[in-house]
């Protein structure tokens, strides 16, 4: 089996010493192949030792400037350490090396969420959708940038594939209910609220809805 992929098996097991082993050794027969090196700098990630990752990553870069998966996976390292705007840039710059995965999408929609600015990552969002039709998080996340720039039916239209895919997904019931209550239709609102409790009994914003609907209706 070759290196990388019994490296990539030991990650998925847990057995972090052994993937380190077997990355190393690959990285040492072919010290000009980017993959090897992205491969551990995604170990170190996992682990926690994010400076060392971002240092195999950059590694990858300077052997190949079209490995898309070493911007994609540092993108990830930055958005982590909450540093959105180099997070940000790597996720592009992935997508202009030809990463065309739902992942890069949502995580460059996440990054521009994460600076306020819901509204350049809606196509970002629509995209990831479009390629992956069972993440649910995606949906919920671009109905929630539909909902902030006040396009309710579509917001509705994508909080409702979350919850098919996810019917668990309290927020997507409790952002339901916002929408519903901003079209004042005061039964669906409820219902939606009352969904989201259901879930999640300590939803404090799907309580709070629930009550002011209740008050309106006195």
């Amino acid at each position: 089996m070759d290196k990388n992929q019994l490296g990539i098996e030991y990650m998925q097991e847990g057995k972090w010493e052994d993937a380190a082993k077997v990355f190393v050794e690959a990285i040492e027969e072919a010290p000009e192949d980017p993959v090897s090196y992205i491969n551990f700098g995604n170990l170190l990630a996992v682990v926690g030792e994010t400076e060392k990752a971002l240092q195999f990553f950059q590694k990858a870069i300077e052997l190949d400037e079209n490995a898309a998966a070493a911007y994609y996976s540092a993108g990830n390292v930055y958005y982590e350490n909450e540093q959105f705007d180099q997070a940000k840039t790597m996720f592009e710059t992935a997508m202009k090396r030809g990463l065309d995965s739902s992942d890069n999408f949502f995580m460059l929609g996440m990054s521009l969420i994460a600076m306020e600015q819901p509204l350049k990552a809606l196509p970002y969002f629509q995209r990831c959708t479009e390629l992956n039709e069972q993440d649910a998080e995606g949906f919920f996340q671009y109905g929630l940038c539909l909902a902030n720039q006040s396009y309710l039916d579509e917001a509705i239209e994508q909080f409702e594939k979350c919850i098919k895919i996810d019917p668990q997904h309290a927020d997507a019931f409790y952002n339901l209910g916002v929408a519903y209550g901003f079209q004042e239709d005061g039964d669906k609102a409820l219902a939606m609220f009352d969904k989201a409790l259901e879930i999640q009994p300590d939803h404090l914003l799907a309580g709070h809805g629930k009550r002011l609907i209740e008050e309106a209706g006195q």
